[in-house]
């Protein structure tokens, strides 16, 4: 049913149930997954070439990637196939372009993240990527 299951993730409480439900999924079909951590420019800024921004997101960049590797190993415990990606810019644009260059089956994402703003059932960045995106959303 799921050949690939794109997994996005900003490494909120809310976004690591995602993980872990996104992971299930993938071993339950046997399915590849990409992981998919964004440096949220909108909220960190874009930085200029070796300014103190810059170096934010460098220390993101790291948080992040340690992050992945360790949704790796967890995949690789389970015996999947995956591969992990930071990049910087709009979450949802990111999201929506590797879901459609990985011909993802599914995202399996957070409803929340980061912000975790209760005052709708969504968050925005998972909102924008339900209405921008054809392929099929789980939000957990």
């Amino acid at each position: 049913m799921y050949d690939t299951i794109l997994i996005p993730t900003d490494g909120s409480e809310q976004a690591a149930r995602g993980v872990e439900q996104g992971l299930n999924l993938a071993d339950q079909y046997d399915a590849k997954v990409v992981c998919l951590y964004v440096v949220d420019e909108r909220r960190h800024g874009r930085p200029p070439a070796l300014g103190s921004v810059e170096a934010e997101h460098e220390k993101i960049e790291d948080d992040a990637t340690e992050m992945l590797n360790e949704i790796k190993a967890r995949a690789d415990e389970l015996g999947l196939e995956v591969d992990c990606e930071c990049c910087r810019g709009l979450p949802w644009e990111k999201i929506t372009t590797h879901a459609e260059r990985n011909d993802a089956d599914l995202i399996v994402m957070g409803r929340r993240g980061a912000t975790n703003d209760r005052t709708t059932p969504l968050g925005s960045v998972t909102d924008r990527v339900i209405r921008l995106t054809e392929t099929p959303v789980q939000a957990v």
